[in-house]
């Protein structure tokens, strides 16, 4: 009796905070009928079900992580929009610690062996392709789309996303280009088909390397198109465009420097790379506030770090190579992110058999969850162009124009 007594004292206590705090349009429904409001509202926009006493701890100490765990492992459950269930869970979690908890930005560090990164991929990409089929484009391209006017359809955006890659590095007919993280294939099938170069697609998951390998073959590109099983560390030879998409958030930041002196290393004189990653929007290079990327390390992808861009900028100097056009791409991933999302709900009941309820319910917070951080700026992410440091300035362009003027 004592302790259910102290219990309840500590939810109400917890309770009058929120609503003093944040006012938040939530109901609270406990195991044993109980109710609690969090705002003053005539109808809640959400209602947070705690299904069992255990959950208390973790929903007291609401970061992004607890109530990730928490719903992962179906302690609660959230009847509402997703967008705002999510907008509520970013809300709790700032109310309740702030950004200068430790809860905050965090730089953490992994080892990142050959091993530990191949096993990272394993459990992140080798879910299943159909997995992925059901919410990405039919070209499957796993990264954030280009939208030139805002209005375009989700595989439209991801033709033109490899499109503007392809034309920012200057891709010519039998240039040897090499994509480091080619996922399932379709930049390097786009590289080969509409620009006429001859690639080298890299990638640790088997399950992209089989259905790449397949799709490759279908096109009938045989010829102009390899798709190795193999990482980063023990490519050879040299390449004349190199495009790194996606990728060097899973490098980790010690291994940045050697990472861009490989790109150099594998690049020919003239050669021009671009790397596309997501980036830390804290100076210090932590990770997503507020305990989600304890969440993403947990759940989603093991031993990811994201760098600040300044930090790419300078590690891609160690490295020796010059950076000479960057673009900011946050709005065009917070857009994707949503359209992903909602195609992952429009296919609920289908993945829910394919993988089960606990990574259902782990890719449904992750995905809705990275578009909300995209699109409060708690993350970013940047394409940059570079090439060997040192050259000469007249072999770099007058200005950004060729871009876009390209048939």
């Amino acid at each position: 009796m004592f302790f259910k007594e102290a219990i309840d004292r500590k939810l109400a206590s917890w309770v009058d905070a929120i609503r003093q705090k944040a006012n938040l349009p939530v109901t609270v429904k406990l195991w044993n009928g109980h109710q609690y409001a969090l705002g003053e509202f005539d109808r809640p926009a959400i209602t947070l079900t705690v299904r069992e006493a255990s959950a208390l701890p973790l929903l007291l100490t609401p970061s992004l992580a607890n109530l990730g765990e928490a719903y992962v492992q179906e302690k609660i459950d959230f009847d509402g929009k997703l967008q705002d269930i999510i907008s509520v869970g970013y809300r709790l979690a700032d109310t309740a610690l702030g950004g200068d908890s430790r809860f905050g930005r965090i730089a953490r560090h992994f080892s990142h062996s050959k091993e530990d990164d191949k096993e990272a991929i394993h459990y992140h990409y080798d879910v299943s392709n159909d997995f992925y089929k059901l919410w990405l484009d039919p070209n499957m391209v796993y990264s954030c789309a280009y939208f030139e006017h805002g209005n375009e359809d989700l595989a439209t955006a991801q033709i033109r996303k490899i499109d503007h890659i392809l034309t920012k590095i200057q891709v010519q007919p039998g240039e040897r280009l090499l994509d480091i993280g080619c996922g399932w294939g379709a930049l390097v099938l786009r590289a080969a088909e509409r620009f006429g170069a001859r690639c080298v697609g890299i990638t640790l998951s088997q399950n992209q390397f089989d259905l790449a390998t397949e799709r490759v073959r279908a096109a009938g590109l045989q010829d102009r198109i390899e798709i190795r099983l193999q990482d980063y560390r023990d490519v050879s030879g040299t390449f004349d465009r190199i495009t790194s998409v996606g990728m060097c958030e899973h490098v980790g930041r010690k291994n940045l420097p050697a990472y861009f002196a490989k790109i150099r290393e594998l690049l020919t004189d003239d050669g021009v790379a671009m790397n596309h990653g997501i980036t830390s929007t804290d100076v210090n290079s932590g990770e997503t506030a507020l305990g989600g990327g304890d969440f993403i390390d947990k759940y989603v992808f093991p031993h990811g770090e994201l760098p600040h861009v300044s930090l790419v900028l300078s590690t891609m100097q160690e490295g020796g190579l010059e950076a000479f056009d960057v673009e900011n791409l946050r709005r065009h991933y917070a857009h994707t992110l949503g359209i992903w999302s909602a195609n992952f709900e429009a296919q609920s009941e289908t993945i829910r058999a394919m993988v089960g309820e606990k990574r259902y319910r782990i890719w449904r917070v992750y995905l809705m969850g990275c578009a909300h951080a995209f699109e409060v700026d708690d993350v970013a992410i940047y394409q940059v162009i570079c090439r060997k440091a040192g050259r000469s300035a007249t072999t770099l362009p007058w200005s950004r124009r060729y871009i876009y003027d390209t048939p």
